[in-house]
């Protein structure tokens, strides 16, 4: 799995001895000998830890307002709001309506049966007619008294008929006249019984769906019952993902130091569940370079970068970003794992969420900058916030917030293990992330979770 060294300096993710004990033990008791304590925040730093981490670290974004930065960062203003297209229905799914959905015609556009049966008129019994009445045929001749059709779902109600009497309350004699069936008690013939009449879901120009409203399955059934061909929709955002370390492997068992690069296959799909079209994923090295040159000619919208984030000596990002004279909106934020995580505007169409090179902190980062920044700029709803009781007690971070994986099983969110930055397995198996404040949270303590994209559960394998 990706995990990108150190790369000359402490690691924004590793955490030093007070808080690696804090998040085991809420008493951690005495430290064991030979220990030093690591440095309290704001004081001299630890042993190999730039001036430029420290001052990150100390100011570092709290994690729900780094994610409203995100948010408005992909709201219309200099760039001005992103022109809608027209796609037809099989190209419209997951994306978000620009125009309202507005009726082309009445729904239903004539009165339709809603069961199989007969048409008939009058009271009965009825003399039945030969000729039924299937779906998709013209219309049929009137009804007089005292007749009746038979006639399928969704078929043109012949005009003149009293109501539709079903199969199953209906019987007809040895002379094929046909009575109600009163086998069972007495029956009646209401008037417009089991017809659709004409309009009865909406009339031609009635506003179905409003600006703003994501295409699913179901709006796509409306849709083309309502007239549509084409629907009015924004745009994905299109994504670039740029793989940064030379120590990354694309094939075969790590081996001298090499590493397999797990970012590199599970961010594309993740990007494009949360709304982005992926255009392109670049594996560019340690190269300060070729990442300038892969950024400032990017025509992505969303540039997703993978590690360099932090200040050693081939973090490349923030320097790339200070020469393209991009603005750092996001420097840092204290949750975990993720810690050295940002997000940029390199310029009015364009900007940078630079993701940790360890992998579950990529994945903090994607649900922390990257979900709301796409989200908006591809005019999704914002999902509405939920807690779940948690099922043991997890530990907290001193400072910041902690996103931990859960299974949701019955009314609770169970904790995982496998919980580490550089860790996969215990995310794999989730259906959530649990957002932990400072102070932990208590077995049973209700707690926000964001959903991921895909939101399995009852996977059989458990990591608790």
């Amino acid at each position: 799995m990706t995990a990108h060294r150190t790369r000359g300096s402490q690691d924004a993710d590793d955490l030093d001895v007070e808080e690696a004990l804090a998040l085991v033990n809420e008493n951690p008791g005495p430290r064991p000998p030979g220990r030093t304590p690591a440095p309290a925040p704001g004081r001299a730093s630890a042993p190999g830890e730039g001036a430029a981490d420290r001052d990150r670290r100390a100011h570092a974004t709290p994690w729900a307002e780094a994610r409203a930065v995100a948010e408005r960062a992909g709201r219309p203003g200099r760039a001005g709001r992103r022109a809608p297209v027209s796609v037809t229905l099989d190209a419209a799914l997951g994306l978000t309506l620009a125009a309202p959905l507005t009726a082309l015609t009445d729904l239903p556009s004539f009165d339709t049966s809603a069961m199989d049966g007969w048409a008939v008129a009058g009271p009965g019994p009825w003399e039945v007619r030969e000729e039924g009445v299937l779906a998709g045929r013209a219309a049929h001749p009137p009804l007089t008294d005292g007749e009746a059709v038979r006639i399928a779902t969704g078929a043109r109600i012949p005009p003149d008929t009293t109501a539709v009497l079903r199969s199953e309350h209906g019987r007809t004699d040895a002379a094929g006249r046909l009575h109600l069936d009163t086998a069972h008690g007495p029956r009646t013939v209401a008037q417009g019984q089991d017809i659709r009449p004409r309009g009865q879901e909406c009339r031609s120009g009635d506003q179905l769906l409003a600006v703003g409203t994501l295409v699913t399955p179901a709006v796509l059934g409306l849709a083309s019952a309502a007239g549509y061909d084409t629907l009015t929709v924004v745009p994905r955002p299109r994504a670039e993902v740029l793989v940064l370390g030379d120590e990354l492997l694309t094939r075969g068992l790590p081996h001298d130091g090499l590493i397999r690069d797990a970012l590199g296959p599970m961010l594309p799909p993740w990007l494009r569940a949360l709304g982005a079209d992926v255009v392109s994923v670049r594996r560019i090295g340690d190269d300060a370079e070729a990442l300038h040159e892969a950024i400032a000619t990017s025509g992505a919208e969303v540039v997703v970068t993978t590690g360099g984030t932090a200040a050693g000596p081939v973090d490349h990002v923030h320097p790339t970003l200070h020469r393209l004279g991009a603005e750092l909106l996001v420097d840092g934020v204290g949750v975990r794992p993720g810690h050295p995580m940002l997000l940029a505007r390199v310029h009015d169409h364009q900007h940078l969420v630079g993701l940790p090179g360890n992998p579950l902190a990529a994945v903090s980062g994607l649900l922390t900058l990257a979900e709301p920044l796409l989200r908006t700029l591809a005019a999704r709803p914002a999902p509405e916030p939920y807690t779940m009781p948690l099922r043991g007690t997890v530990q907290s971070h001193p400072r910041d917030t902690r996103l931990v994986p859960v299974v949701l099983r019955g009314d609770h969110a169970v904790p995982l293990h496998y919980n580490g930055p550089a860790m996969l397995r215990g995310v794999a198996a989730a259906d959530a992330l649990a957002v932990v404040l400072p102070g932990g949270a208590r077995p049973d303590e209700e707690t926000e979770l964001l959903d991921l994209p895909w939101a399995s559960s009852g996977i059989g394998v458990c990591f608790t």
